[in-house]
This record gives structure tokens, C-alpha cells and sequence, in this order.
């Protein structure tokens, strides 16, 4: 199985120039095979904006806005939108196959910063679905930095994550090192989705990556704009452990 990502600038509320952007790289995605295209968080309607809420999207508009486009495309989308609820406004990721049919919807546990946690309620479940013969979730940014989410993904038989994310300077260390390592200790392939460039005052780490279950990179950005397509390595049994099964805890 293929996979993409989105390395691009923030639309910063312009969402005709998300869609700009967004548009040609699922097509692109779609003709190389790839079977999901994942962007990042907040992607609509950018991440920096002073207020998403009144930007934002009901989890039933977001799939009317993108499942048209899939199925041109012929490929499945991981989007990360604001999402506008009952008196609230999540930080969400929204899962569609190249049919346009919803696969999963996913709201941010791990809400970063009190910016953050002054616009965004907090999410309080996991999201996985099935596709083809991979067992796939959805995190977001801060979210796939804890151990304990990516142990019990693990524990759910995850075998790809897909991870919107708007990691900043100078936090450089994250897509470098623990993206790949935390992809061997959940044995999972992490595709980890960027912005790049500036958003007002907020300079944006770019690097996105795809790191396989034994924390090889198998694809990464740069600094500025890119399309990454990869094929979902195949763990090698002979390299697995499970720390989990391993652990004693000492009082």
C-alpha cells in the first residue's frame, strides 16, 4: 500500500488557496496508487489564525467539501480541519477513502499550549478503521509525542498512523527523532504531516516524514513545499519487540 503527505504553507483562512494547494496533490497522489493523502492540522482553515471558530466547518460540511474531490482523484484524504461543534470547536481529522465515503473522525487529546486550550475543546477517544489489511489511526501533532497513545495504538493492532501536525521551530528534534523512534516502539509506519514556511509569528518546522516500524526513515521534506509517496514497509518479525510486554515497573 502507498501512502502520501502534504508538506505545504499554511492558507491562513484562505481556503481557496488550501484547496490551490491541495487539489493537484491528491490528484498526483491518486495517478502514483497511493490510497490516502494526509495534510496537516488545521489545514482548514490554517493554523495560526487569531479565531478558527468562526472558520470553522461542521464535521458534515468538511465531508461534503471533500469527497467530491476524492473521487475525482481516486484517492483517500486525512485532513485536519476546525471543526465547529455544539457551542465548541475541536481540532479534528477527518479520514475519507477515494469512494469519498467517511472511514473515520478523529478530535485532538493532546491540545498544545494555552492558545491552544483557549480555542479547542479537547478530544477523549481514539479513531482506527480498516484499510485493505492495515489496521490504520489518527493522531495530531502533540498527540503522537506520548508513549502511551502510541502503546495503546499499538495494543489495536495500528499498523499506520496518520499524524496532521503544525510542529513549529524550534522543535526540529520531533519529525528527527521522535517521530522514528516512537514508529519502532509502536512497530507502526507514522506519516507525519507538516506545514512549512511562516504563519504571522509562527515559523514552522517543515521536515515532515514517514518513518517505518523499526524507525527507518522511508521518506522525508525539506524546508519547503512537498509531495511525499511511499509504500508502507513490511515489518521484519525478526526485529519486533514489544516493550510493553517487557516492562517492570519499579517503585
Amino acid at each position: 500500500m502507498k501512502i502520501a503527505l502534504l508538506q505545504t504553507r499554511s492558507p491562513a483562512g484562505n481556503r481557496a488557496a488550501a484547496l490551490e494547494a491541495l487539489v493537484p496533490a491528491l490528484n498526483a497522489a491518486g495517478a502514483a496508487g497511493a490510497a490516502l493523502l494526509v495534510t496537516p492540522e488545521t489545514f482548514l482553515p490554517g493554523y495560526n489564525v487569531a479565531d478558527p471558530a468562526p472558520l470553522a466547518l461542521t464535521r458534515a460540511e468538511a465531508l461534503e467539501l471533500v469527497a467530491p474531490l476524492c473521487r475525482v482523484a481516486g484517492c483517500g484524504l486525512v485532513l485536519g480541519y476546525a471543526e465547529r461543534g455544539e457551542g465548541v470547536t475541536h481540532n479534528a481529522a477527518l479520514a475519507v477513502d477515494a469512494t469519498g465515503a467517511e472511514l473515520a473522525h478523529y478530535r485532538k487529546i493532546q491540545l498544545y499550549g494555552p492558545r491552544e486550550k483557549a480555542l479547542y475543546a479537547a478530544g477523549d477517544a481514539y479513531a482506527t478503521f480498516a484499510l485493505g489489511q492495515v489496521t490504520v489511526a489518527l493522531l495530531i501533532c502533540y498527540d503522537a509525542e506520548f508513549a502511551p497513545h502510541i502503546a495503546a495504538l499499538r495494543g489495536r493492532g495500528v499498523g499506520l498512523l496518520c499524524v496532521p501536525t503544525a510542529n513549529m521551530m524550534p522543535f526540529t528534534h520531533v519529525s528527527r527523532a521522535t517521530i522514528p523512534a516512537n514508529a519502532a516502539n509502536g512497530a507502526m509506519t507514522i506519516v507525519y504531516a507538516n506545514f512549512c514556511g511562516a504563519e504571522g509569528d509562527l515559523a514552522y518546522a517543515g521536515h515532515s516524514v514517514i518513518a517505518g516500524p523499526h524507525g527507518e526513515v522511508v521518506a522525508a521534506a525539506g524546508d519547503g513545499p512537498a509531495l511525499l509517496i511511499a509504500e508502507i514497509p513490511q515489518p521484519d518479525l525478526a526485529r519486533l519487540y514489544d516493550p510493553g510486554a517487557d516492562y517492570r515497573k519499579v517503585t
